[in-house]
C-alpha cells in the first residue's frame, strides 16, 4: 500500500499535464521522449479537470466469440478494491480486430467508480459515453467508441501494459487531460510540484516579454541566458 500522498495527489488536479510534464523534464531521469502517451488515446471528457490515479491494469478482448472467462470481472474489482486511491482502470486490448473491441461501458464504469476508480484509459474501445459523463467525475481515455460491447473478456490483472507507447506498471501514477497523458515517477512525487511553479514562473516571464512593446530576439536572448544559468 502506498503512503498517504493525499495533499500532492490534490496539488496535482490543479496542473495541466503539459506543465507537469515539463517539470518531469527537469529532473533528466528518464528520455524526454518516453513517459507519455500518443495522441490516439484522446481525452474524452475535456471539460473535467486533469485526472490523477495509480493504475489498476489489465488486459482484455472482445473481438473473438471463443475467448472466456470463468470468474468474469470479479479479478479486476478485486484488484481495484485493493488498490491505493484515486485508481485508473487501464484496459489493454489484446485482440484480434482492436477497431471493434469494447471494454467498458455504464455498468463498468458506475461500478469501477463505486470501487475509487477516478477514470479508464484503454487503447480499445469504449461506450455509453454520454450516460458515463452522467456520473460526474470519470474520466475516459481511448482511441474511439464502439456500439457494441462483443464478447468482453478480462484476461491478466496487474500486468505490466503498454499502450500508445507508454509502459504502465500496476501502482503507477497517471495524469492526464485534453492534452494527454503521462505518468508521473514515485521518485520525483515530493517535489515535483514545486518545480512545477519554477517551470510556470520561466513560462510566465516568457510570456510577458514576447507580449511587451519591448520585445526583441536578443531581449528573449537574454532571458533564456538568464535561465541557463
Amino acid at each position: 500500500m502506498k503512503e498517504d500522498r493525499t495533499n500532492i495527489i490534490s496539488q496535482l488536479q490543479s496542473i495541466d499535464s503539459p506543465t507537469l510534464s515539463n517539470a518531469i523534464e527537469s529532473f533528466r531521469i528518464r528520455p524526454q521522449t518516453s513517459g507519455y502517451a500518443g495522441y490516439d488515446l484522446r481525452c474524452v471528457y475535456t471539460e473535467l479537470g486533469p485526472m490523477v490515479g495509480y493504475a489498476v491494469t489489465c488486459t482484455a478482448e472482445s473481438t473473438s466469440e471463443e475467448a472466456k472467462a470463468p470468474r468474469g470481472l470479479l479479478p479486476l474489482w478485486e484488484a481495484l478494491e485493493a488498490a491505493p486511491k484515486p485508481a485508473v482502470l487501464v484496459i489493454s486490448d489484446i485482440g484480434t480486430d482492436r477497431t471493434r473491441s469494447c471494454h467498458l461501458g455504464e455498468v463498468m464504469a458506475t461500478t469501477a467508480k463505486a470501487l475509487g476508480a477516478v477514470g479508464c484509459v484503454s487503447d480499445g474501445g469504449l461506450r455509453d459515453i454520454l450516460e458515463i459523463r452522467q456520473l460526474g467525475g470519470f474520466q475516459l481515455f481511448c482511441p474511439g467508441f464502439t456500439v457494441s460491447h462483443g464478447n468482453p473478456v478480462i484476461c491478466d490483472v496487474n500486468v505490466e501494459v503498454e499502450l500508445s507507447g507508454l509502459p504502465i506498471r500496476p501502482g503507477e501514477l497517471l495524469h492526464g487531460d485534453i492534452n494527454g497523458l503521462l505518468s508521473v515517477p514515485e521518485n520525483v512525487l515530493d517535489s515535483v510540484v514545486e518545480e512545477v511553479e519554477k517551470v510556470r514562473n520561466a513560462e510566465r516571464e516568457i510570456l510577458e516579454l514576447a507580449r511587451s512593446p519591448d520585445f526583441s530576439l536578443q531581449a528573449l536572448k537574454d532571458l533564456q541566458s538568464r535561465f541557463r544559468h
